[in-house]
């Protein structure tokens, strides 16, 4: 997140970022977000229309909720009322998810990725490692607001290619 601004426009997108990364959500869900859906000391974020119209509750880790905490904390100093959107413009105005990609892409570039970053992305990378973690499917599908734990599974599959690799890649075979 070195590729990042600063001040309080840094702020805002690195915790925007740590929101997308650390807790799975659509990049229409955090940007939906009020702060009386967030809940610190549960490390927990209520998402009230996820996809589908569906609520659900989430988690997030304690790195996450520190970026969170960080910009709420700058939001209260520039007086923005609690009604208005978690992740806005620095008038209060609501921010466009279009222009969230747009930052994201110029992050990844300052940063020197050498490819796409998209909220997406940050979502794909959580679940992934979520798996690596050994955390249940069924876990991941609960975070990630999934349906179906198919859709879940299709999902990790489409990202876990690298491990599959490696698998095969370990195997030995004596060859005479």
């Amino acid at each position: 997140m070195d590729g990042m601004n600063r001040g309080v426009t840094g702020t805002r997108n690195r915790a925007l970022v740590a929101v997308l990364y650390r807790s799975g959500l659509r990049v229409s869900e955090a940007l939906a977000l009020r702060v009386k859906d967030i809940d610190r000391d549960a490390r927990s974020i209520r998402v009230l229309r996820g996809k589908g119209g569906k609520a659900r509750v989430v988690g997030i880790d304690d790195g996450g909720l520190r970026y969170l905490e960080r910009w709420l904390e700058a939001r209260g100093k520039r007086g923005l009322p609690a009604n208005t959107p978690v992740f806005c413009k620095l008038d209060g105005g609501e921010w466009d998810p279009s222009a969230v990609r747009r930052m994201l892409g110029r992050a990844g570039e300052a940063a020197g990725l050498g490819k796409r970053v998209h909220p997406h992305g940050l979502r794909h990378s959580m679940a992934a490692e979520l798996a690596r973690e050994g955390v249940p499917a069924t876990l991941i599908q609960r975070q990630l607001g999934h349906g179906s734990l198919g859709t879940t599974n299709t999902y990790l599959q489409s990202i876990a290619s690298a491990e599959v690799i490696e698998a095969m890649g370990n195997r030995e075979w004596a060859v005479a």
